[in-house]
């Protein structure tokens, strides 16, 4: 049995904070080969998850908060923003699902935030996911101000 409690969310929340990414999993699956990819995604306000989509047919992606607040955000292939969702673990809403070939993105609204996120399998770096050719890549200038066009665009 895994428990996932407040010293284990303490401490991936801990280790997004160190990283220079601001953000970190741990991995529940003990092989990328597990048809289930299941795993803790500790976020920390000014990461940058570029938009991206999973264009294989059956790789759905589901994130339910465990802990914080998460705005996540779908866009069309030009990428305009066609749908937003805030995930909030003391009220509102717990969890989305997000079909296959869908362009998503997600922004920690507050600190400390851990969601539970579950892909299909097998996880293949080189085909796991497509970036979207409209958003700029990370550790650049245009990413921050991509993120604070996002948060002014999005009813929070």
């Amino acid at each position: 049995m895994i428990e996932i409690n407040y010293d284990l969310l303490d401490y991936v929340s801990r280790k997004a904070k160190e990283s220079t990414r601001k953000r970190t999993n741990y991995n529940f699956h003990k092989s990328y080969d597990e048809c289930v990819q299941r795993f803790l995604n500790a976020v920390e306000p000014g990461s940058y998850i570029r938009p991206h989509k999973h264009t294989d047919s059956n790789k759905i992606e589901i994130f339910l908060i465990l802990r914080g607040k998460v705005l996540i955000v779908e866009f069309n292939d030009e990428g305009k923003i066609i749908n937003h969702t805030v995930l909030n673990f003391e009220s509102g809403i717990k969890g989305v699902e997000l079909p296959p070939n869908t362009w998503h993105s997600l922004i920690a609204l507050e600190e400390n935030s851990v969601l539970y996120e579950i892909k299909v399998g097998p996880y293949i770096m080189e085909t796991d996911k497509v970036f979207a050719p409209w958003a700029p890549e990370e550790k650049t200038i245009e990413a921050n101000k991509f993120i604070n066009k996002i948060l002014r665009t999005c009813t929070i």
